[in-house]
């Protein structure tokens, strides 16, 4: 197995900011989904806190995007959902950004007609949010927010581990590696509190694991709760503090990691056998 751990905290970007780990960031209780008569997830629980990585693996087709859509209230589904103590079942997704809830997706979702630089400022701007008439009666006002999105965005894009020589550029001509760290930009935004990352490591490899794997330990140190949905089993097991394995929308397994990976039940669902 190949290690994509961190060597040591200088290593990876910037200063660290005041974590607040400890804290139970979210809570996900009895939440099941069903599509028609198909029953997609059944009673997933777990919670994740501030500062730590919940990983959640399965087989092809064991529930994991329908646990993201339920968690952000995508799909039908019952249980409950809290975040930071606040129920937030009938909340919608831009309530959810605005309270901090944020995800990726398993497909890279830009603005194509957008500069890299653009696509970050965009995240800013529907997170603080800019009316119309604001911006006809006060257009200074509205020209000095963009200014300051402009400088923030640039600085969260270096920051995250996009030179400034790519910002100019349009999404799909970045290195897929960087891509899919544009992906990741684009969604924390300003405010980011819980992310939910989906397939982050899909068609990554090499230098560019090494870099995902930096950068989410990054977040976690930061304070950051973060829930991964992972293919690659190295960048799982090494970043993650807990895994939830789901095999045909049921839990099978939750635990550390060490755990997880000897489990008769996982070993089942992946490859067959018990041995």
């Amino acid at each position: 197995m190949t290690s994509v751990t961190p060597s040591t905290p200088e290593q990876v970007m910037g200063d660290e900011r005041k974590s607040k780990s400890g804290a139970v960031a979210l809570s996900v209780e009895g939440v099941s989904v069903k599509y028609g008569a198909f029953t997609a997830l059944t009673d997933l629980t777990f919670h994740v806190d501030d500062g730590e990585i919940l990983g959640i693996i399965g087989p092809n087709g064991a529930g994991k995007s329908s646990s993201f859509a339920a968690i952000t209230n995508s799909v039908k589904r019952s249980g409950s959902v809290t975040l930071y103590g606040e129920e937030v079942d009938r909340a919608s997704t831009q309530r959810l950004s605005r309270l901090g809830l944020r995800r990726t997706f398993q497909q890279n979702s830009f603005f194509a007609e957008l500069t890299v630089l653009e696509n970050a400022m965009a995240s800013f701007q529907l997170a603080e949010g800019s009316s119309l008439l604001k911006s006809t009666l006060t257009p200074w006002v509205e020209a000095r927010q963009r200014e300051s999105r402009r400088a923030s965005a640039k600085a969260l894009l270096i920051e995250f581990g996009i030179p400034e020589r790519y910002h100019a550029m349009q999404p799909d001509d970045l290195p897929h590696g960087l891509q899919r760290v544009l992906s990741i930009v684009v969604s924390y935004g300003s405010g980011s509190r819980v992310l939910l990352v989906d397939e982050p490591g899909a068609g990554v490899g090499g230098e560019d694991m090494k870099d995902l794997a930096e950068l989410l330990v990054r977040l976690k140190r930061q304070g950051m709760a973060l829930v991964l949905i992972e293919h690659h089993m190295d960048l799982v097991m090494e970043i993650c503090d807990r895994i939830l394995v789901l095999d045909r929308g049921a839990t099978i397994a939750h635990g550390a990691p060490a755990m997880v990976q000897r489990d008769p039940a996982v070993l089942e669902a992946y490859l067959g056998k018990t041995t």
